[in-house]
């Protein structure tokens, strides 16, 4: 037994098993019951974290520029009104400049204009179809175009020309709405200069 308790691994032996004594002691598990690991505890009212913190200039900047959002977008919506105003504007703009160059064109197609050069011609052949019969001077007008024998009954005195349009009118109904036509035409004679004789434009 003295010689078992001598060896040399019963003491390694011994020394283990007081080793594993020692840890269990040691390390016991009632020894750590008490340590919990850090958690959030309950904090007060004043240590809430910084993006919880009420600034009131902040609320205040806040205010402000939803104010002048506000702004910004009522004025946006009056430019837009009036934009829309202005293109209504020169929509009207552009009709009436399209209606008054068609009125323009109208009056210049329907116009009858003396030019300097044609001026003494035409008295000349008013003179001489005033010489003729009424009758004779409606059959002639007959055959001559529109401008040229407006511009000649314009030259005219009236009793001679309204002679000649009611010779031209018992021709025929084709000649009376003829003589109708003449007798508007002529107050659209322009003439180049002022006429001596009195104008038939006071049919």
């Amino acid at each position: 037994m003295t010689r078992i308790l001598q060896s040399s691994w019963f003491a390694v032996l011994i020394g283990g098993l007081l080793y594993l004594a020692a840890t269990v002691l040691v390390l016991q598990p009632a020894k750590f019951a008490g340590l919990r690991p850090a958690g959030p505890t309950n904090r007060s009212a004043d240590d809430d974290p910084s993006w919880r913190f009420r600034n009131p200039e902040f609320n205040q900047w806040v205010a402000q520029i939803k104010e002048e959002k506000d702004s910004l977008a009522l004025r946006e919506q009056n430019l837009t009104e009036l934009q829309n105003r202005l293109a209504a504007e020169r929509q009207e703009i552009l009709t009436v400049t399209q209606t008054v160059a068609q009125l323009q064109m109208d009056f210049d197609r329907n116009v009858i204009r003396f030019s300097s050069q044609e001026t003494e011609n035409v008295r000349h052949q008013a003179k001489l179809i005033a010489a003729m019969s009424p009758a004779g001077a409606a059959a002639m007008i007959a055959e001559m175009p529109d401008d040229d024998v407006v511009r000649i009954l314009f030259t005219m005195k009236t009793d001679e020309a309204s002679a000649i349009l009611d010779s031209l009118s018992t021709r025929g109904k084709d000649d009376a709405r003829r003589a109708a036509t003449l007798t508007v035409r002529i107050h659209q004679v322009l003439p180049a200069t002022t006429n001596t004789s009195a104008p038939a434009a006071n049919l």
